[in-house]
């Protein structure tokens, strides 16, 4: 049966005001499309400038690059080393500069850079272990600690001395991290942090039985300011007094696992991956972002709203003024202002350096770049900078 006919001017008005939405709503898409192409194109070709006429990849000055960067150091000309050129492995671990000596820990053996040649050190010299996970020095007693996947070794006056469970107090074979403070050495192992006395040579364990921590598994150790700083695998970041003895823990006060409920309130994660000391701060990385303390107050940082490459951060060097974060897509550094980081193009040997400076970011290409995105090590000194990538290690020079 038909429907009335006094009801069809009704359904032809609804008719009418359906299609007339329809095209209000394809002109909003096509005018937010067209913004969009706009916008693309405005940051291509900022993009284009910076690349034709903001950065001499040569040996001359580069100064626009530099002055971008204000007081931040820019490192470039970069050279990277792989097995090719003498390293027993192309996964290094760890990069540590004493001297003229730069020690590279790899996964196949301990290699020392000296006058542009690479010497390996393995377990047929007295190394403890082929995968060398971590490198420090002693100012004190001028040894070089060298943490393994197997035991602790000390390398003094050219020979090897190996410290394991069986013949000392070290907490774990497992040694993730070892830190020189004074004349005492730091390990973070998988069985908890160890300390131990080079004069009395004695040794100090702690684990969850007489230190805060949830579990034994300590990731990293890091001195300063007459502290020792404890990166606690699920136990945050744990502080030891030297001179009172006592401990102090530090967690995330929300509790929650991926996110920051309150910015700034305490140390963003409890999965910590590093510390470092410097200039009154301690910065602490974690697998969610990074962390820093002035013995005060706490200040996040995520790559979403700063300079920093990733929030998957394997390790933090601080060296004065300036933080080096190694990454799992690429490596920064900051100062509290600027940020500069850099990454590596994924078709080529080329990459770019990014610098940050508050919503402002200013592209730069690279070529060369640094050998990986994925960093586990880092360390600057006077105007160079070496890292430790899944895919070699690279070396930088200071830009002027």
């Amino acid at each position: 049966m038909k429907k009335p006919v006094k009801y069809r001017p009704f359904r032809y008005i609804l008719m009418a005001f359906a299609l007339l939405a329809a095209v209000l709503v394809i002109l909003i898409i096509s005018r937010k499309s067209g913004n969009a192409v706009e916008n693309k194109s405005k940051i291509t070709t900022a993009k284009s400038s910076a690349y034709n006429d903001a950065w001499d990849p040569g040996p001359g000055s580069s100064s626009r690059v530099v002055k971008e960067a204000r007081d931040m150091p820019v490192y470039g000309h970069w050279r990277n080393f792989t097995t090719k050129d003498g390293l027993p492995s192309d996964k290094a671990y760890t990069v540590r500069i004493v001297g003229n000596l730069v020690y590279a820990g790899t996964h196949d053996g301990l290699a020392v850079y000296e006058n542009g040649k690479w010497t390996t050190y393995t377990t047929k010299d007295g190394l403890a272990h082929n995968g060398v996970l971590s490198v420090d020095y002693s100012e004190f007693t001028g040894d070089i600690w060298i943490g393994t996947f197997g035991g602790l070794n000390r390398l003094s006056a050219g020979k090897f001395e190996t410290f394991n469970q069986f013949n000392s107090g070290l907490p774990n074979d497992l040694v993730y991290n070892v830190c020189c403070y004074g004349r005492d050495v730091w390990v973070a192992t998988g069985g908890g942090a160890g300390h131990y006395d080079t004069q009395t040579r004695q040794w100090e364990i702690f684990t969850e039985l007489n230190a805060p921590m949830h579990e034994p598994w300590t990731y990293a150790i890091s001195g300063g300011g007459g502290k020792v700083w404890i990166a606690a695998w699920g136990g945050g970041m744990i502080e030891y007094n030297l001179q009172t003895k006592h401990f102090r823990d530090y967690t995330d006060p929300d509790g929650f696992m991926e996110i920051d409920l309150q910015p700034d309130d305490g140390i963003i994660h409890d999965i910590t991956t590093a510390t470092s000391w410097a200039n009154g701060i301690v910065w602490v990385s974690t697998y969610f972002g990074m962390s820093s303390y002035d013995g005060k107050n706490w200040k996040g940082y995520f790559k979403e709203d700063s300079g920093l490459a990733s929030n998957f951060i394997n390790f933090v060097r601080a060296k004065g003024p300036v933080v080096f974060v190694c990454s799992d897509n690429g490596l920064s550094t900051f100062n509290g202002e600027t940020w500069v980081t850099y990454k590596k193009n994924d078709n080529d040997g080329n990459g770019k350096a990014l610098i940050t400076n508050g919503k402002s970011v200013t592209e730069y290409p690279l070529s060369p770049s640094i050998a990986h995105n994925f960093i586990i090590g880092v360390d600057a000194k006077d105007d160079v900078l070496w890292v430790a990538t899944s895919k070699g290690v690279s070396r930088g020079e200071l830009l002027r």
